[in-house]
């Protein structure tokens, strides 16, 4: 049993690196031959733009900027997604509300909230705001499900026992709904990073966000596709570091 979870995560890694290769070389095969046109690149026009001397630290200041919003805006979102679906446990009778209060705020398009939080929260902290609303609905309906996840027998001990609703919350819910929650944190993180890029559309000074309006509006071919291939790799990173918390959580408390 030790060694067959060693070797099923080596085979998967190879995999993942196998699919990812076979994915860079169809992606420079089809800019080679100019089946997409003259906007698809080369993957040795990337590398050749990488290496100038200004593209590496501009991605990188874009990168950290970025990444400093969205994880922001997930700390942000999921503490207060967290706190509502608690507030929803420990007073029943909001509940409903709460939940129709979610849907409905899940429901309008980011890029609508961006224009009024420019005037509430100004332009530097709209990319975080955006961030922790994206990454808050994942972080609530992941959290609600794993605290309604003991049955009620297990409940109705500790009922007997004289427990208060917060005692049963902490010792027996959230211990049981724990890898749920990290599994909607998991979703949550590249929603942050996703969420920061959009709100960096609204004026922010530096981020990929930026970087991706400043080369559409100039036709900059090869630092579109850094910028945007730079924000996946900041969300695949993000959901990476999160499945290994997962699995942890998993082996931890199941």
């Amino acid at each position: 049993m030790t060694t067959v979870a060693p070797r099923r995560d080596r085979r998967g890694v190879l995999l993942a690196a196998t699919g990812i290769a076979l994915l860079v070389l169809a992606a420079d095969l089809v800019g080679r031959t100019g089946l997409a046109g003259p906007a698809w690149p080369t993957a040795t026009d990337l590398l050749a733009f990488l290496g100038g001397p200004t593209a590496g630290p501009l991605l990188l200041r874009a990168i950290g900027a970025t990444g400093t919003a969205a994880l922001l805006g997930f700390l942000l979102g999921g503490l207060a997604a967290l706190a509502v679906a608690v507030l929803g446990v420990v007073l029943p009778a909001l509940h409903p509300g709460l939940d129709r209060l979610a849907a409905v705020l899940h429901a309008v398009p980011l890029i609508a909230l961006g224009p009024l939080l420019v005037t509430t929260v100004g332009r530097e902290g709209t990319s975080t705001v955006v961030a922790a609303i994206a990454a808050g609905f994942a972080v609530f309906v992941a959290a609600t499900s794993g605290l309604a996840t003991p049955g009620e027998a297990q409940q109705d001990v500790f009922r007997v026992l004289g427990a208060s609703r917060w005692t049963t919350l902490l010792r027996l819910r959230f211990p049981a709904g724990l890898p749920t929650i990290v599994d909607g944190l998991t979703l949550a993180a590249p929603a942050a990073v996703l969420g920061a890029v959009i709100g960096e559309w609204f004026g922010a000074r530096r981020g990929i966000g930026v970087l991706l309006v400043s080369a559409m509006q100039n036709v900059q071919i090869p630092l579109l596709w850094t910028a945007a291939l730079s924000a996946a790799g900041l969300s695949l990173l993000a959901y990476l570091l999160l499945v290994g918390l997962h699995r942890y959580t998993v082996r931890r408390f199941t």
